[in-house]
């Protein structure tokens, strides 16, 4: 097995087609590829002459304790009415904070911004493309100088966002058929008892997964992760989080092996996985 469960197309903040990414995945010798788009599901392909088996996915923005955090849908059905329904609100509230955004960008005499979105080849909106906006127009000179500045909770364009709640994006899911994953939950700005407060209620609710492996994670990261994977009794899941190639230090598949304690409870011995595959 040689997965990634993580990773974004140009219909969210990635920038590459999902065909760019399952080409990828397929060079890169990888065996199954989920594209986890922010609140979209960008599957099926209308063509796969790939080796490499998709996974349906998604990534579900949602606020605990004002915090933000997101929870991965793995095997979902992407049908299913009461998930697009759930994805189709987080979609408009994207749409809503542009909006907001934009008159805040109006109040500073900077136009176009819409114009700029409307260009892209883009369904579920993000602060990202915001970001890409503003060193395009010259007001930052990257990414995290406009997120610093402008777009992160203290800046100048922040808009306080409305998610949903983690246990309608995992009853979504779930009722999907599909496996509800906590994403990257080392990046989080949590304390260690906070981090299991969220993993208590992640839990209770019917979340059954933790990403233990991504790109950038250091081992000390892992390794607590990984105790905390077997402390909840959840299944263990990586992705690179994949969005440019561009970004040399990323690529499809790149991030670090799953530790040898959890090979017995890696996500693919899922039951569902293992039905579904």
């Amino acid at each position: 097995m040689k997965v990634d469960l993580h990773c974004h197309s140009h219909f969210s903040d990635g920038k590459h087609s999902p065909e760019f990414l399952l080409s990828r995945a397929d060079h890169n010798q990888l065996t199954h590829l989920a594209i986890t788009d922010h609140d979209y599901v960008a599957f099926p392909l209308t063509e796969n002459n790939s080796s490499v088996n998709l996974i349906p996915g998604v990534e579900i923005s949602c606020l605990w304790e004002e915090v933000e955090i997101h929870v991965v849908g793995l095997l979902i059905d992407p049908a299913n009415q009461p998930l697009q329904d759930l994805l189709l609100t987080q979609q408009q509230k994207r749409q809503h904070r542009i909006a907001k955004i934009d008159q805040l960008l109006k109040e500073l005499e900077m136009t176009g911004l819409w114009r700029h979105l409307e260009e892209l080849n883009c369904t579920s909106y993000t602060r990202s493309h915001v970001a890409d906006f503003l060193v395009e127009k010259g007001l930052c000179k990257n990414r995290k100088r406009a997120f610093g500045t402008y777009l992160g909770r203290r800046g100048k364009l922040y808009i306080e966002p409305h998610w949903c709640g983690i246990t309608d994006a995992v009853k979504a899911i779930n009722d999907s058929g599909g496996i509800a994953v906590l994403a990257h939950p080392g990046r989080y700005p949590l304390g260690k008892n906070k981090l299991r407060r969220l993993l208590t209620e992640f839990s209770e609710c019917g979340g059954e997964a933790l990403e233990v492996c991504y790109a950038n994670i250091d081992r000390s990261t892992r390794d607590r992760l990984s105790r905390l994977c077997l402390s909840f009794e959840l299944w263990a899941s990586m992705g690179s989080d994949f969005h440019d190639s561009s970004a040399h230090w990323t690529d499809v598949g790149k991030f670090p092996v799953l530790p040898e304690l959890l090979l017995n409870t890696a996500i693919w011995l899922h039951p569902k996985w293992l039905t579904g595959n």
